[in-house]
């Protein structure tokens, strides 16, 4: 069946799912659907911060340590289409609630494994259940919020998502340095089985139940076809800046070109045919979408790549410890929070200039640091850092949640699944690019010491000035993308 033919179908629910939040209250609901997402994204870097305690414990070579930490973002990335897909079939509760019990299942065997591949294994599943839930989090609120209460949700989804990640150095240290029940490193993991334990029977009381239309089948070959393009750029991004870019990572990248042009062939012969595939082509055509989907993954580069940078700079090039480190930025997840509460208030009037206005913030606070490593190296005070970090966070919040408004504002409702999931892979996908191409700049300004556990401040300076000015660059995109999408910003004015 076409998007066109499944419109009709899908109306009713939405429309009565809309009213049942009217009538229940929002708030309950949205606090169910945000565990989901920062759970996902704290578990998505936190694991950076017991990385060195993982090693020593389980005896985890670096290879090792490269699929423990990436292979959760690869499995993640690679199947949130498909997840997103799921829940349009059969329901955004059902999926939500399927992968809830999966990740902390999930998490369970994280906290529980006894060898370095059992390790990477779980972690392996715990990205793919993941990608079960989290699109179902974008998906409701679309379904389910009416226009004019949509630009809030959206706004608590970005502090979500925001504090997750940005809360895993500073949370993640503190259970490190606490030693919670004497369980180490495990702890960040098992911490979500208590999570889950909690959010189910809230869950199935909170979450509405949106029938979804007619039953369809899944498409088995276009997901495969998804997953194998996003593998082969995935992967080689994750891990070929520590293995210095061996031949085979090169030829997994060309490859994933043919791959994912012969997957889009599939997409739209099927849907020729009247099939259900898991791409929905005809959201390319949507240009809000289209633009907010390129600007998000700009800006996911960008911030994704700027803590890892950071988190190198102050933990190695200022000896700073994981705590203090995260400490640090934290005033920046201050900063993004109280923006993005504040800035869905002033879209109505305004309408995508705040995200411009934003981003502008952003390259200001990114261009304040340069200036101080410029000028000061690796002796700049700290609280020129939690000045710019500052700065740079309450830009970040003025970003983040209008970019997903803008990206789903003309979604239809029964696309919500699938324009949540593609959203959220491009997303993550820009996170992957960022570390890894930031990531090479950084390693090769800082030189060997970055490899050999060195403390040469002035090179650590050096790269991290150098990875801030590309990053500055990567939020002149986001921010130009969303300056000239005027039609965007007319829809989002007009939804209010």
């Amino acid at each position: 069946m076409s998007s066109t033919n499944a419109a009709r179908p899908a109306a009713a629910p939405a429309a009565g799912a809309q009213a049942s939040v009217a009538a229940a209250g929002s708030g309950p609901m949205l606090a169910v659907l945000l565990v989901a997402l920062f759970m996902a994204q704290f578990d998505f870097f936190v694991v950076n911060v017991a990385a060195p305690a993982v090693s020593r414990d389980l005896h985890a070579g670096p290879v090792m340590l490269e699929l423990i930490v990436g292979g959760y973002a690869f499995a993640y990335a690679s199947g949130l289409i498909t997840g997103g897909r799921l829940g349009d079939l059969y329901g955004y509760r059902r999926l939500y609630l399927a992968g809830m019990v999966a990740f902390a299942a999930a998490s369970l065997l994280c906290g529980i494994a006894q060898e370095p591949w059992q390790l990477v294994a779980a972690r392996l599943l715990q990205g793919f259940t993941a990608a079960l839930m989290v699109p179902q989090v974008l998906a409701t609120i679309t379904a389910t919020f009416p226009p004019e209460r949509r630009p809030k949700a959206l706004a608590w989804f970005g502090v979500a998502g925001g504090l997750g990640s940005l809360s895993a150095n500073i949370l993640g240290a503190l259970m490190l340095d606490a030693d919670l029940w004497g369980l180490g490193w495990r702890v960040i993991f098992l911490v979500n089985v208590l999570v889950a334990a909690v959010t189910v029977p809230l869950a199935l009381r909170h979450l509405p139940v949106l029938t979804p239309p007619r039953r369809q089948r899944l498409d088995p070959l276009g997901a495969l076809g998804v997953a194998a393009a996003l593998a082969l750029l995935l992967v080689p991004l994750s891990m070929g800046g520590n293995s210095g870019w061996p031949a085979w990572t090169w030829i997994c990248m060309v490859l994933s070109l043919p791959v994912g042009a012969l997957t889009l062939r599939w997409q739209w012969v099927l849907r020729e045919r009247g099939g259900s595939p898991v791409l929905d082509l005809s959201l390319l055509r949507v240009r809000s979408y289209t633009s907010g989907v390129v600007a998000g993954a700009a800006f996911l580069a960008y911030f994704a790549s700027f803590m890892f940078a950071l988190s190198q700079f102050l933990q190695v090039g200022r000896g700073y410890s994981p705590l203090h480190a995260g400490l640090v930025v934290t005033s920046s997840a201050v900063m993004f929070s109280a923006s993005a509460l504040v800035s869905f208030r002033i879209v109505p009037r305004y309408g995508l200039k705040v995200v411009v206005a934003g981003g502008l913030l952003t390259a200001l606070g990114l261009l304040a640091l340069v200036v101080q490593l410029a000028v000061s190296g690796a002796d700049l005070p700290v609280a020129g850092i939690v000045i710019a970090l500052m700065l740079a966070g309450a830009g970040n919040g003025a970003v983040l949640p209008q970019l997903i408004g803008a990206s789903l504002v003309a979604v239809k409702p029964q696309q919500a699944g699938v324009g949540a999931g593609v959203l959220n892979t491009a997303q993550q996908f820009g996170s992957s690019a960022g570390v890894s191409i930031v990531g090479a700049v950084f390693y090769a300004i800082a030189g060997p010491a970055v490899m050999t556990g060195g403390t040469s401040g002035a090179s650590y300076a050096r790269a991290m000035q150098s990875a801030a000015l590309i990053d500055i660059a990567l939020v002149a995109v986001v921010t130009v993308l969303m300056a000239y999408n005027k039609r965007a910003s007319d829809r989002i004015k007009a939804a209010r």
